[in-house]
Formats: C-alpha cells, structure tokens, sequence
C-alpha cells in the first residue's frame, strides 16, 4: 500500500536519489544535498508553525507503507513571490494600427510578469521510475487537494502551477536558446541550477523589462511557447481533470506553461467530503476506487481505497486504518479518483 506523508530529515537519502534521476528540469528538485536538506527543514518548520506565510511551503512524500521508503514527492508552496519575486511571461499583444493606411496589426508578445504573486503554488512533483505503476502517479498528486480541502484556510484563493517546458534529451531547449541565453549569458543548465538553489536575484537583474515581440524568435523557439514536455504531459492532463487551465502564462527559462485554477473550484476540493471511519474484515472490492486522507494536520496521511464516495461512513480493513492512522469514529475525507477530464 503506497501512502502520502509529511516529509522528515530521514527522507533526504531517498530525495538525492530522486534528484539525480529527474534529468534536470525540475528545478525545486535539485541535486544539492544542503539545498533538499533546506527544503526539508522548512516543510519541517511550517508544519510546526514557525514561518511567517511568505516562507511557508509544504513537502510530502509518498511511501510504500511495509518499507517506508519515500519513491516519490510533492508539494505546495503556500504563497508565492512574497519573499522572492516570483517571475513569468505573459503571452498578449500589442497592436500596431495606421487609420490613414489602413493597417491593423496584433503583434504577439512576452512580458515580464509577476501577476500571480501571493497565489499557492503546487510544485515538485517527482516519482521514482521503478513505481509509475498502477495509479500511483495519480496517489501523488491529488492527495495534495485532500490536504488544501480539509485546511483550506491555511492557502490562496488561487493555485497555479508550472509544467516543465520542451526539451530534448541532451537539455537543450528551443526557448531558452532563443530568450534566455542573450539575457543571461549562460547556459540553460546552469540557469536551471542557480533557480532551483535559490538564488534568484540574477533574473530581475538581466530580464528585460519591455515585451518582446514573438515573431522575433525562432520557429522551433515560438513552436514550445506553452507547450509541455512529453515527460510531463501525463502530470498536465492530471490537473487539467481536475480543473486547471492554461491562461498565457508561461516558465521564462523554457517556456512550459503555467496552468491555474481558483481553489474553491478544484474538483477533489469541491466535491470531497467527510465520512466516519468503520473497520471491517474485508472492503467491497466494487467499490469506485477514492482518494483517502485523514483530517491530522500534523500526521497527515493519504492513500488509495475501495470506497462508496457518497456514503456517511468508510469501511476500512485494519490494515489501511493503520496506515491512516486513524480508530473507528474517526473523520476522513474522501473523493472518487478522477481520471480523466470528461469526468471531473
């Protein structure tokens, strides 16, 4: 049985591991041994109140419940660019018209944004490629909106999220090669390096600060603009079901889209809801299979069970009610897994 928890210092073994299997791209998943175990200590922090909001994020981890091995991660960040600024492109216009010769242009462009400041962001999402089996790329992802659902309070009114943008095997990207490399100077790995450690100061010093018209750029550079990198495509659709979309914004280093939905109107969100826990010998096996979670804030806990979404109450074998670490009578919150969009 595969469950969700809070991340610990013990974990930070199985993150390196993660990290130098994601083949960069991911940039809060870094490869630095000091940078995941900063990571860790401020999820750490936050669950124990510490932080102010601006430095609040929230780090999970998805375990097989015998080994307690984390293959897999996720988190959010509670609010973004309060502490530093947090950057990306707008995809509009600006349009170019004479009445006198009568000529009417809509130039595409890119401008330097940092409109969805204080938005929550859901962010580094990584499983081990030895257990993208089954449903457990969806485990790890919705179980997240269980946790925004059942303390919604501690989170914005809008959550957004990055999806890595186009690039081959070797790391080269079209849109870096085309924006990015004539502001920075650098290469797209390093940049990639210097975001995911933290330092950030570098790109409001070297971004450039009026819009940039598109039909500039190279074809295969405005071909990527919002486009997701096949790897991520499958994590895309996941939050495209439960209803997150594309709205222009894209990543300024590869140009992958930010998808965004308002809080209140994720799908597992909207229509999760609350059951007591019941133990009995054997669950009905057809039973729609549902997100799980308990409602402690400090030992949270999420998996995958057999379960009548609708009902008052939640049959658990012995089992999985360890796992949730929950007793009979106990509230759990419950939604039947979405998998694909046309049935969010």
């Amino acid at each position: 049985m595969m469950i969700i928890r809070p991340v610990a210092h013990d974990d930070l073994p199985q993150l390196m591991a993660m990290a130098e299997k994601t083949g960069g791209g991911l940039t809060s998943l870094p490869a630095d041994k000091q940078t995941l175990h900063d990571r860790i200590e401020r999820s750490v922090q936050t669950w124990q109140g510490n932080l102010p909001r601006a430095d609040q994020g929230y780090v999970f981890v998805m375990v097989d419940a015998a080994e307690n091995r984390a293959v897999g991660i996720c988190a959010i960040e509670v609010a973004v660019g309060l502490q530093d600024p947090w950057y990306n492109f707008h995809v509009g216009n600006q349009v170019h018209a004479s009445k006198e010769l009568n000529v009417y242009n809509a130039m595409p462009t890119l401008s330097l944004s940092n409109d969805h400041t204080g938005s929550s962001e859901l962010c580094t999402l990584f499983l081990d490629p030895d257990h993208r089996v089954g449903k457990n790329g969806y485990l790890l992802s919705k179980s997240r909106f269980l946790f925004i659902a059942a303390f919604r309070e501690r989170f914005a009114d809008k959550m957004v999220a990055e999806m890595r943008g186009v690039s081959d095997e070797k790391g080269f990207s079209p849109f870096w090669a085309d924006v990015g490399q004539r502001f920075f100077s650098m290469a797209f790995s390093d940049a990639d390096k210097l975001s995911g450690t933290g330092r950030k100061a570098f790109i409001a010093e070297l971004m450039p600060k009026h819009p940039l018209y598109i039909d500039y750029l190279s074809a295969p550079a405005q071909a990527v603009i919002g486009e997701t990198h096949p790897q991520t495509a499958p994590a895309r659709a996941v939050l495209e079901a439960e209803g997150f979309r594309y709205h222009n914004y894209i990543d300024i280093f590869d140009g992958g889209p930010t998808l965004e939905c308002d809080t209140s109107r994720i799908r597992a969100v909207r229509k999760s809801r609350l059951q007591t826990a019941v133990i009995v010998e054997q669950h009905d096996p057809a039973l729609p299979l549902c997100l799980v979670a308990n409602e402690n804030y400090h030992h949270y806990r999420a998996t995958l069970l057999r379960a009548d979404p609708d009902s008052d109450s939640l049959a658990l074998e012995s089992r999985a009610a360890q796992a949730l670490l929950c007793q009979p009578g106990d509230r759990l919150r419950v939604v039947k897994l979405c998998l694909e969009e046309k049935k969010a």
